[in-house]
């Protein structure tokens, strides 16, 4: 096994949970010991995917990684002792993940916690670098709209046309580490799911189908290129129904960005609900529509206006409008969010809640001052909209901005606007996209929540 050694004084922040070593930290990697003379044995280069010890320049032990050394992140450290990845090591990692969501998130919104879609594994906060599944459960969509008429369609009157709801997965190898794992991961992933957890808790079940959507930009940096399609079983071709908060949602992960539904702001969505006054709302940077619904059928808003600069995600959001018989309250709008702010503003505009929810406008820090102008743009415009006494509900999924700078970005541009905020609530990522202390990357969507003075 090589060995990877730290150079002095680069290990505090490994020792404080950081799993990530850089290439700039490394003083050196050896071959591993000559077992005659018991001395280090000559250095030798690492390889794309193999595992290495990390150890201090004192020789003291931090872990053992995944390695690459086409990437500037040299080694990720999954396990503080000497353990393997062969498949029974990931059934094990997969397993922990699964029972910490279904006895850590507290009670499930929806028909119980093993029916509710969510994350199951979330890379490094899971002790699993790279690797992300989330499980949908539902129907198919094409089936669910043939045999079940209600509107909106309750979670009940689908079961009882349909049957019990199947699940389908989504995963995404990220680095080489895991992308060379690949078969072993899944068939380790629907092993787990089909044996019982525990002996007081029974089986997910295995999938129906498994989706890979490993096309993020990640894997370009290490050295792989992107991959996508149905890896294992079917997945329908229309999507599927999936129930959040007890609400329909249509999901396409085939089509869709990222997983095809953003699990993590599940508790979000519910909240902002409340903020609607019953009023007239702008959910800008709308996807699917999950702010937007949620904002018509449990906000009960009169009227919802969706922005979206993909035409293809407003048509989802049609769906989703549809499917819970709110179509005649959203109104979809393909459109720049920027310009269509400012063009609202030029028309004095007004609306009881504005909805930002843009995409990450800083992947890392060398892009965090661009960033920083943007999101002081996009609030800045949207509380101009907000009448005197609505609300603002605005979020950042980039993890370079933290939560005190993003506040303060808000607040200056509310000052920048002429207008005072008063914080109702302020929201993170929904509890199956785990926060490890340490590893800040997996702290990463803030979402505030403002009375506008």
């Amino acid at each position: 096994m090589k060995r990877i050694i730290i150079k002095p004084g680069k290990e505090g922040r490994i020792r404080a949970g950081h799993p990530w070593v850089y290439d700039n930290e490394i003083a050196k990697v050896l071959e591993g010991r000559d077992p005659a003379s018991g001395k280090d044995a000559p250095g030798a280069a690492l390889l794309p995917g193999e595992l290495a010890d990390v150890e201090t320049s004192r020789k003291q032990y931090l872990g053992r990684a995944f390695v690459n050394p086409r990437s500037k992140i040299r080694a990720r450290i999954y396990s503080p002792s000497k353990e393997g990845a062969d498949k029974g090591f990931f059934k094990r990692r997969i397993r922990e993940a699964v029972m910490r969501r279904v006895h850590g998130n507290g009670p499930a919104t929806d028909p119980g916690s093993r029916l509710e879609s969510r994350r199951l594994v979330f890379a490094e906060a899971d002790f699993l670098p790279g690797l992300i599944i989330d499980r949908f459960t539902g129907w198919p969509l094409a089936d669910l709209e043939a045999k079940c008429a209600e509107r909106p369609v309750t979670f009940a009157a689908a079961e009882a046309a349909l049957g019990p709801p199947e699940s389908w997965l989504v995963v995404q190898f990220l680095i080489y580490g895991m992308d060379e794992r690949r078969e072993e991961i899944l068939d380790a992933l629907t092993e787990t799911l089909s044996a019982p957890l525990s002996p007081q808790d029974g089986a997910f079940g295995p999938p129906r189908g498994i989706v890979e959507k490993s096309a993020a930009r990640v894997r370009e940096l290490e050295g792989l290129p992107p991959r996508e399609g149905l890896v294992r079983g079917d997945f329908p071709q229309e999507g599927i129904v999936i129930f959040e908060n007890g609400l329909p949602f249509a999901v396409n992960p085939e089509a869709g960005q990222k997983t095809g539904h953003y699990l993590d702001q599940r508790e979000n969505r519910l909240r902002a609900s409340s903020c609607t006054g019953g009023g007239r709302v702008l959910d800008a940077c709308a996807y699917t529509g999950g702010f937007a619904v949620h904002a018509a059928r449990l906000g009960a808003a009169g009227e919802v206006t969706a922005v979206d600069v993909s035409k293809a995600a407003l048509e989802m959001a049609g769906k989703n409008a549809a499917l819970n018989g709110v179509e005649n309250r959203i109104t979809a709008v393909e459109a720049d969010v920027f310009d269509y702010l400012r063009h609202m503003e030029r028309k004095a505009e007004k609306f009881d809640l504005v909805i930002l929810d843009p995409p990450a406008f800083a992947k890392s820090g060398s892009a965090l001052e661009g960033a920083l102008r943007g999101y002081r743009e996009i609030n800045f415009s949207a509380v101009k909209l907000v009448k005197k006494g609505g609300c603002l509900v605005t979020c950042s999924c980039s993890q370079a901005v933290g939560e005190e700078t993003f506040k303060r970005v808000v607040a200056a541009a509310a000052a920048d606007a002429g207008r005072r905020l008063l914080q109702l609530d302020f929201r993170f990522q929904a509890p199956d996209h785990p926060i490890l202390l340490g590893y800040d990357e997996s702290f990463y969507l803030k979402c505030g929540y403002y009375r506008v003075l």
